[in-house]
């Protein structure tokens, strides 16, 4: 574990899964996050939805689903008439034949994958600034632990299949195990760089790139 001291929050990082050549394989052999293998599905880890992280993350993701266009969204139609999340808590997005509503499937004529993902890249801008903060934040786990009453301990690793639960143990999950997705041309700390700097802040982004030099 490598450790920045960010003030309030002493962050702690895996080096080793930040070290490794970690790439997310979907489309490309990623067996998703159900009970069998299915690749050919193209589902990902969007079989269960997105869970979104507070009121203000629900009207956003609302409010950008309101602008995307049919021939870039498989599931405009049902949006507009059952609306895009679970339940009234508006919570978690809503599932649609076994996967997220937003998911695009293999064959669609607007492409396949994410539609919020989809729009931002054609609206030129982030898709972190588009999908749920869960969604682009995957396989980074951050774990919050309360040292004392002025500073907490975050820690920055790998998701792993135990941190699904008890759904995890039959899912065939190939994300972070194994070896199918360590086939990236770059270090994580490089091709995730914007994310992780996304949660952790800039100043501790670079200062843990200095440190991985060391």
């Amino acid at each position: 574990m490598v450790e920045v001291d960010g003030g309030s929050t002493i962050w702690r990082f895996d080096a080793d899964f930040l070290e490794s050549r970690w790439t997310c394989i979907w489309g490309r052999g990623c067996l998703g996050i159900e009970d069998e293998p299915a690749p050919e599905l193209g589902r990902g880890c969007c079989s269960v939805g997105a869970e979104l992280g507070d009121v203000h993350e629900s009207r956003m993701i609302a409010a950008l689903a309101a602008t995307l266009k049919p021939e870039r969204f498989q599931f405009h139609d049902e949006a507009q008439g059952g609306g895009i999340f679970r339940d009234e808590e508006r919570n978690a997005t809503r599932v649609i034949d076994r996967a997220c509503i937003f998911l695009n499937r293999p064959g669609f004529e607007g492409g396949a994958g994410c539609a919020l993902h989809l729009a931002a890249i054609d609206a030129d801008e982030s898709p972190m600034d588009w999908k749920p903060s869960v969604c682009w934040q995957l396989p980074i786990r951050v774990e919050w632990e309360r040292r004392d009453e002025r500073t907490e301990v975050a820690t920055v690793r790998r998701w792993s299949r135990a941190d699904w639960g008890e759904e995890g143990e039959t899912m065939a999950w190939c994300c972070t195990e194994g070896d199918l997705a360590y086939v990236g041309e770059q270090r994580v700390i490089d091709s995730l760089g914007p994310e992780i700097e996304e949660i952790v802040s800039r100043p501790v982004y670079v200062t843990l790139r200095a440190r991985l030099e060391e």
